[in-house]
């Protein structure tokens, strides 16, 4: 009995300091940032990255993000889509930043690719994806000469089932054993998500890029890619050049063919690290991409806290916000995500703040919302989850010509083409099939809360508080069982003592003893299953 009391204090020693110790990646939250985003139904996936804790001043290092978890598009937490911790995410799957998830919108998969480590780089031979309907990890192969990069520019293109990545680091955070100095990739990765398979394609030229941003837009015969910002390394050695922001890459997704297009207008100072996300009118009159933030590119170190758009195909830049002549704040900020929901509204997560020392939104887990048909005064504002109507606004009609529903009157670049083929691809919307699910989807899959899967990880708060019941339950029994024991051995030494004669107990006879002692802990199993929950419980 003793002994099974000291074992429970010890196990409840053991939960309660790890439990205060860990950190809530709601409750807790800072900032995020390196994170990746993936939109399926009515939930904004949020994986990776990195965290700090508040307050900042008692926490100011960066920690990895080991946890997945979800803003809920239907749900309201002062104005923001409210977020939650509760998903699965084994040890296994990596804790990366920079990467991306590609998104599979109709199989509800989305899949973890490229990103780079905060210590040892893993090896690259298995992609990790997650099924959104039922909360499980697993993965796929990879090919033997692909190798993990991180912040380079990815997109996913629902409407083909496909995964696109542009340039991006190689280095020692992004593949075993890798030596000198980080060399940015130059070409374009393509992923099949129904084939699982990978195409590795020339990019726009030999040139090494990464850390800027590339759309989706519906328009050619199969779609485009547009690429702009971030840094070249031409000597494919670590160096980082500017990557103009009025040089514009198009990837012709039917030919294969890349194009350059000169952009005019209110041309962004050179950036990093920004993101961008694209919508546009019904009619596909003009192609709106819009840009927020970003980081100066070396020896510059500005980040910046402004918001432009690139309208295409006049290839104009647009100062969207704030007014031109306006100082800079310390909000400036760089190495987040956007999020275009319904092509109305841009949801921006996270971002490294280098100016200023204050949390990012705590309450609303850092996510700040922008109207796409607003006008630059009213841009910012809460998350409606029914809005689903997009109107151009002023400031862009002002310079293409339109109205709210489009009707743009400007369709070329004011100085030509920089290519003519390019400008057919700008007269065709293409007629891209309506894809069905390669495995049975149940009903109303965009309100139903996923399944719990196998927490092999321990990453759920629910983890810790069922070791805790588990043990108070295990030591009412064991209690229960020990109360029987020595009920029954006095039972039974009573009816011996009723029926032995008198006399003395032969001198080989020893009186019947609890054995106190156990080769078995009644709570080791317990506690080491409770220190793997608890190394890795919100």
């Amino acid at each position: 009995m003793f002994s099974i009391l000291i074992s429970f204090t010890a196990f409840l020693s053991l939960v309660g300091p790890s439990h205060q110790d860990r950190k809530d990646p709601v409750r807790d939250f800072c900032r995020r940032f390196g994170h990746a985003t993936a939109h399926i139904d009515q939930r904004l996936f949020v994986d990776g990255g990195l965290l700090n804790w508040i307050p900042l001043d008692q926490n100011p290092n960066n920690f990895s993000n080991p946890y997945l978890l979800y803003s809920s598009l239907t749900e309201s937490q002062e104005g923001m889509p409210k977020q939650y911790a509760n998903l699965t995410k084994p040890s296994t799957v990596p804790d990366v930043s920079g990467g991306i998830l590609w998104a599979d919108e109709v199989n509800k998969f989305f899949f973890q690719f490229g990103g780079e480590f905060q210590g040892t780089a893993q090896s690259f031979d298995a992609l990790p994806y997650y099924d959104a309907l039922y909360d499980r990890w697993d993965t796929t192969d990879t090919p033997g000469d692909l190798n993990r990069v991180s912040f380079g520019a990815g997109v996913a293109v629902n409407e083909r089932a496909e995964g696109y990545y542009l340039g991006g680091w190689m280095s020692s955070s992004t593949i075993p054993g890798w030596t000198g100095n980080p060399i940015a990739t130059a070409n374009l990765v393509r992923f099949d998500m129904i084939k699982r398979t990978f195409n590795n394609i020339t990019g726009p030229d030999l040139r090494g890029r990464a850390e800027g941003s590339m759309v989706f837009l519906p328009a050619g015969d199969s779609g485009l890619l547009v690429y702009f910002g971030g840094i070249l390394d031409p000597s494919r050695n670590g160096s980082m050049t500017a990557s103009p922001m009025n040089t514009i890459q198009i990837y012709d997704i039917l030919s294969g063919k890349w194009y350059t297009q000169t952009a005019t207008g209110d041309v962004p100072a050179s950036r990093r690290r920004f993101c961008a996300g694209a919508t546009w009118p019904d009619d596909h009159s003009s192609y709106n991409i819009y840009l927020y933030g970003g980081l100066g590119i070396p020896p510059n170190g500005t980040a910046f806290d402004d918001v432009y758009i690139l309208s295409l195909p006049s290839f104009k830049w647009i100062k969207w916000w704030p007014a031109k002549g306006t100082k800079p704040t310390a909000s400036g900020h760089h190495t987040l995500t956007c999020n275009v929901i319904n092509r109305t509204q841009m949801l921006i997560m996270g971002g490294s703040f280098p100016n200023t020392q204050e949390c990012d939104a705590p309450n609303q887990s850092g996510t700040h919302n922008m109207d796409l048909s607003g006008n630059a005064t009213g841009l910012w504002t809460l998350f409606q989850p029914n809005k689903t109507s997009y109107n151009v606004p002023p400031e862009i009609i002002k310079q293409i010509g339109g109205g709210g529903k489009g009707g743009a009157t400007l369709r070329t670049p004011e100085q030509g083409w920089d290519s003519n083929d390019l400008g057919v691809y700008f007269t065709r919307i293409p007629s891209l099939s309506i894809r069905t699910a390669t495995r049975n989807i149940p009903t109303a899959t965009s309100t139903s809360t996923p399944k719990p899967g196998t927490v092999s990880s321990g990453k759920k708060i629910g983890t810790i508080v069922g070791a805790v019941l588990g043990g108070l339950v295990l030591l009412a029994l064991l209690l229960l069982g020990c109360l029987w024991i020595l009920k029954r051995i006095k039972t039974k030494r009573e009816q011996r003592e009723a029926n032995r004669p008198p006399g003395e107990l032969d001198a080989s006879t020893q009186p019947t003893e609890l054995n106190t002692e156990s080769d078995i802990h009644p709570f080791q199993a317990r506690d080491k299953a409770g220190v793997i929950a608890m190394d890795l419980v919100v």
